[in-house]
């Protein structure tokens, strides 16, 4: 599959996932209405009535068979385009899973599908309980696993589907509680029936229509015999189908390895590593085969950079960028030689250099990713400081300067705990504070200023305090700015943390030190200011340069004394 055909692509990932969630609203109805044998069977029923009406209905069936055959036809694709199994332990665990699944939920669903449709024996919650707990309970412990599987399944690829959206971390631990609980109580109103059934013994005296049951050992009568003979054999054949189509795949995937190898290139890496691969498989795929510590955030789909080499030689020209990498090649202003591993599937022998794998003898495994992957994110950033802090340490005890630094971290680092911010690093008698990490960009800059105002004004009450005793007096310095940054998890061992990089942070940390510059407490950029809704009035306003932008910036100036009346303050 070329780059240049990466948009279709595209549209099969989300037909995929359509499908897929078609498949994930019938399983979540189904299991609702298991776990209301928790009441009673006559509950189940009821609530069966309520299921056969939104899903029974000859719509309703057309649109799940369609899902479910779209779902399993792209998965099988997805499984052939691959050009290596070497994959996250996740993602192995949803492909086990999804190919796993079709093998445990066909005798079930086929059996009770064609006992209606060809025999007319009806599907009632009273009858699957009887065959499923009583005449067949190994066929019941099979239906068990094959529900937690199936659920397990979904919830992955919701995961997968979701984890990257902004709002996603605050709804999370609730997303965890239904995926736990759901298939719990299914599993408890399966159980609680079963057990209401069999203790009644009311089985015994009703009449015998019993679905398919191809363990069951007991045959009432030659015409339930033959039933069963026949849905058995109907099962078997779709069983055998599916495997047969999987056993294709990857047979065609031998074939296509096969042909490849006859016309493999050679891939020399910068520190020292040559790789064979196909000349179809790209070049994060061939890292990945070969054990190479090669990054990719995103698995592999182009939303991301971290992927990204540098091409040093190549004996023909290179494969053009198809849409997506040419969308993050440009959106990182990216020098001609440079590439996206998992796009880039070159034709050619090639030397190339892994731009964002600091060490090659496997700091990392291939396959590692970050707790929190980098994501661009719109906060508002706050950097304060201490004014000539240096001269104040030298005429003082070091006994002393350690409390007053305590005393004022304490202060800046409860400021912005309390206006919603996360206390990012002190550095020196600077601090770095982010707002807007829970994903309420909106409010991220009136957080940040009232967290500015809160350290101006509780700074003043600390020199009230300290004047008769240190007499000094500590003056402040703050810069606020909005806009996107990379946030994620980085560092080193025990060093790591979550923090944000990019132009904002930079140009946060320059108005810091504009403020110091132009003798004021707070420098605001014109878009915080403005998001923040704090009223400009007469507030003093510069046009400043800043280092690495081509044109000014608009900034406010606070003083000391305008802080308290300007900006927003704790209730």
């Amino acid at each position: 599959m070329n780059s240049d055909n990466l948009p279709a692509s595209l549209q099969l990932q989300k037909l995929r996932l359509l499908s897929g969630l078609i498949m994930f609203s019938f399983l979540s109805m189904h299991l609702l209405n298991h776990a209301l044998g928790l009441i009673s069977i006559e509950a189940a029923e009821h609530g069966k009535r309520w299921f056969s009406a939104v899903w029974m209905n000859p719509v309703s069936l057309s649109v799940f068979y369609g899902a479910v055959l779209t779902h399993v036809l792209l998965v099988l694709h997805a499984l052939y385009k691959r050009r290596t199994l070497n994959m996250p332990m996740r993602e192995a665990l949803q492909l086990i899973f999804g190919l796993l699944i079709p093998l445990l939920i066909i005798e079930h669903a086929a059996s009770l599908r064609f006992s209606s449709m060809l025999y007319s024996i009806p599907i009632t919650y009273e009858n699957v309980i009887r065959r499923l707990w009583i005449n067949a309970p190994v066929a019941g412990v099979r239906q068990s696993v094959a529900v937690v599987v199936i659920w397990s399944h979904g919830c992955i690829g919701l995961f997968f589907w979701l984890r990257y959206r902004s709002w996603y971390p605050r709804v999370a631990p609730y997303f965890l509680t239904i995926a736990v609980l759901v298939p719990v109580m299914a599993l408890l109103g399966f159980s609680s029936a079963g057990r209401e059934l069999e203790s009644a013994q009311s089985y015994r005296a009703l009449p015998n229509p019993i679905i398919a049951a191809p363990n069951e050992l007991h045959r009432p009568d030659p015409r339930q015999a033959s039933i069963d003979d026949n849905i058995n054999n109907i099962v078997k054949s779709i069983q055998l189908t599916f495997v047969g189509m999987v056993g294709t795949v990857f047979l065609l995937r031998g074939a296509r390895t096969l042909r490849q190898n006859s016309t493999s290139i050679d891939i020399h890496y910068e520190h020292g590593a040559t790789v064979r691969a196909p000349k179809d498989m790209t070049l994060l795929e061939a890292s990945r085969l070969n054990g190479i510590s090669h990054y990719s955030v995103c698995g592999g789909r182009g939303r991301c950079s971290t992927c990204r080499v540098r091409i040093l030689e190549s004996d023909a020209p290179l494969p053009p960028p198809g849409d997506i990498e040419r969308a993050t090649l440009q959106r990182i202003h990216a020098d001609q030689n440079i590439r996206l591993g998992c796009q880039l599937r070159p034709q050619s022998n090639l030397r190339v250099a892994l731009l964002l794998s600091q060490n090659h003898q496997q700091v990392a495994p291939a396959e590692s990713e970050p707790i929190r992957p980098g994501r661009e994110e719109e906060i508002a950033v706050l950097f304060c400081d201490l004014r000539n802090f240096t001269t104040l340490t030298e005429a003082r005890l070091p006994y002393d300067i350690v409390f007053l630094l305590n005393r004022y971290f304490a202060i800046v680092g409860q400021a912005i705990e309390q206006s919603g911010g996360r206390l990012d690093k002190f550095i020196g008698d600077g601090a770095m504070a982010l707002f807007g990490l829970d994903g309420n960009s909106a409010n991220a800059c009136r957080d940040a200023m009232r967290a500015a105002a809160t350290i101006v004004q509780d700074i003043e009450r600390l020199n009230e305090e300290l004047e008769k005793d240190f007499s000094v007096h500590l003056r402040i310095a703050i810069g606020v700015h909005t806009g996107p940054s990379i946030v994620g998890v980085m560092g080193y061992g025990e060093a790591k943390s979550l923090t944000a990089i990019g132009d904002t942070v930079n140009v946060a940390s320059r108005l810091e030190s504009v403020a110091k510059e132009l003798n004021a407490t707070i420098v605001v950029s014109e878009p915080a200011i403005v998001q923040s809704g704090v009223p400009i009035g007469t507030l003093q306003k510069h046009d400043i340069t800043v280092r690495g932008r081509s044109s000014q910036m608009r900034v406010y100036v606070i003083s000391e004394q305008e802080s308290a009346r300007f900006l927003p303050t704790p209730a």
